[in-house]
C-alpha cells in the first residue's frame, strides 16, 4: 500500500500527516526536524517493548542522537508527575533548545509529550508517531496537548502543533479489541458531525476494522485525518468551528472523571457521550428517532458503551461538566447534532433539561 499524505495547512507551520504500512520514518523525521540532532522518544511501558528498539534504530540511522523516556501506561498517569518525568529526562540528557521530541504511543503519550515540548526551554519541536487507532484519527492531529487535573480532563495544556504525524497502520495489529473500539468512538463522531456518506460506510464496514482489513483501515484513518486537518486549518485554537469536534466529549469527559480517569478509555466515554448528546438532539427535534437509533446502533456495533453507569446521576454530570473547557461565563456549551451529519454548539441547554434527559434515559435502561 502506498503512503498517503494529508496536509494540515497552517502557513509556515503546516505539516504532513503520513499514513501507510511502515512509512519511511527516518526520511520523514529528518525532513520534519531540519537541523535537529538530539531527539527524545517518549513512549510507555506497553508500547516500548513492541516498537521502541526498532524506532530508535531507524532514527539513529537517520542521523539523530536518540534517548528515550518510558512512562507508565494509562490515562490515570496523564499527570503533572509524568509530564515532569519527561522534562527531567530532557534535562538529564543535557538536551538544549535545539532538541526535539517524538511521541511514540497513543493519545496519552502524544498529549504529554506535546505538552512537554511546548514547555521545555519555552518550546521545542516534536513529531507524533501514533500507535493506536484513536490517536491516528484524532489526538495526534491538531496540536492540542495537555495533562489531566483531578477536577477535569485536559485542563492544563497548550496548543503546540507537531512538525509531522506519521501513522504506521501496521502497529494496529498489536492493539487489543478494546483499543480498536475506543478508536471507533472518534471515528463515528467524525462521520456523525459532517459526513453522512462516511457514516453509511461505517455502518457497512465497521466490523472489518476489528479484523484489520487494510483497505478499510486506510480509508477510515485517511478520511478522519482529512476532516481533522480541514477543521484545524480553519480554526486552530477552537474559537469557532473546531468546537464541533467535541461532539460526545462534554458528557464523555464527565463519565471518565466520575469513574476515575483510566477506568474507561477515552473513546468509550465518547461513545456513550454521543448517545447522550444524540438523544438530546432528538428530544429537541434536530434529528429524527430513526437517525438517533442509527447512531446508537453503530456505537453498540463497535463494542462501545451505550448505557449510563447505574451509579451516575444527572447532578453528577452537571457538576463535572462545569469543569469542561467549553464552559463560558458559567454556561455549559453543548455540541449537538443540528441535523444528521452536521453539528453546532448550543448554549441554551438548561440544567433541568439535562436532568430530565439523564433521568429518562436511565429509566429506559432499567426497563
Amino acid at each position: 500500500m502506498t503512503e498517503r499524505v494529508i496536509k494540515v495547512g497552517l502557513g509556515d507551520r503546516s505539516y504532513p500527516i503520513v499514513i501507510g504500512n511502515d512509512p519511511e520514518l527516518g526520511d520523514i523525521a529528518a525532513k520534519a526536524l531540519p537541523g535537529r540532532t538530539d531527539l527524545m522518544i517518549v513512549t510507555n511501558e506497553t508500547v516500548g517493548p513492541l516498537y521502541l528498539e526498532k524506532t530508535e534504530e531507524i532514527l539513529k540511522k537517520a542521523g539523530f542522537n536518540v534517548r528515550s523516556c518510558v512512562l507508565k501506561d494509562g490515562e490515570k498517569y496523564k499527570t503533572v508527575d509524568s509530564w515532569m518525568q519527561i522534562l527531567t529526562s530532557l534535562l538529564e540528557a543535557d538536551y538544549g533548545r535545539d532538541c526535539a521530541l517524538a511521541a511514540l504511543g497513543g493519545g496519552v503519550v502524544g498529549d504529554m509529550a506535546g505538552f512537554a515540548a511546548a514547555c521545555y526551554q519555552r518550546g521545542v519541536p516534536y513529531i507524533q508517531l501514533p500507535t493506536t487507532l484513536l490517536a491516528m484519527v484524532d489526538s495526534s492531529v491538531g496540536g492540542k496537548t495537555a495533562i489531566n487535573h483531578p477536577l477535569g480532563k485536559n485542563m492544563i495544556g497548550a496548543f503546540h502543533q507537531p512538525r509531522a504525524v506519521i501513522a504506521n497502520l501496521s502497529t494496529l495489529k498489536t492493539l487489543p479489541e478494546r483499543e480498536i473500539a475506543a478508536g471507533m468512538g472518534e471515528i463515528i463522531k467524525t462521520a456523525a458531525i459532517c459526513d453522512t456518506e462516511f457514516f453509511e460506510y461505517l455502518e457497512k464496514n465497521a466490523q472489518k476494522v476489528f479484523s484489520h482489513d487494510p483497505k478499510v483501515l486506510s480509508h477510515i484513518v485517511g478520511r478522519c485525518c482529512e476532516v481533522k486537518a480541514d477543521v484545524v486549518s480553519r480554526d486552530e485554537r477552537e474559537g469557532g468551528i473546531r468546537a464541533i469536534l467535541n461532539f460526545g466529549h462534554t458528557f464523555g469527559h464527565a463519565i471518565e472523571a466520575f469513574l476515575g480517569f483510566g477506568t474507561w478509555l477515552h473513546g468509550e466515554g465518547v461513545g456513550l457521550g454521543m448517545v447522550i448528546a444524540g438523544s438530546l438532539s432528538q428530544r429537541r427535534g434536530y434529528i429524527t428517532h430513526d437517525e438517533f437509533e442509527r447512531l446508537k446502533k453503530l456505537v453498540a456495533l463497535c463494542h462501545l458503551p451505550h448505557e449510563i453507569p447505574e451509579s451516575m446521576n444527572a447532578d453528577d454530570f452537571i457538576r463535572l461538566m462545569r469543569h469542561d473547557k467549553k464552559v463560558r461565563h458559567g454556561t455549559i456549551r453543548y455540541v449537538l447534532l443540528k441535523r444528521f451529519g452536521e453539528a453546532a454548539v448550543y448554549s441554551d441547554v438548561s440544567d433541568d433539561e439535562v436532568r430530565s434527559l439523564i433521568t429518562s434515559m436511565k429509566d429506559a435502561q432499567r426497563g
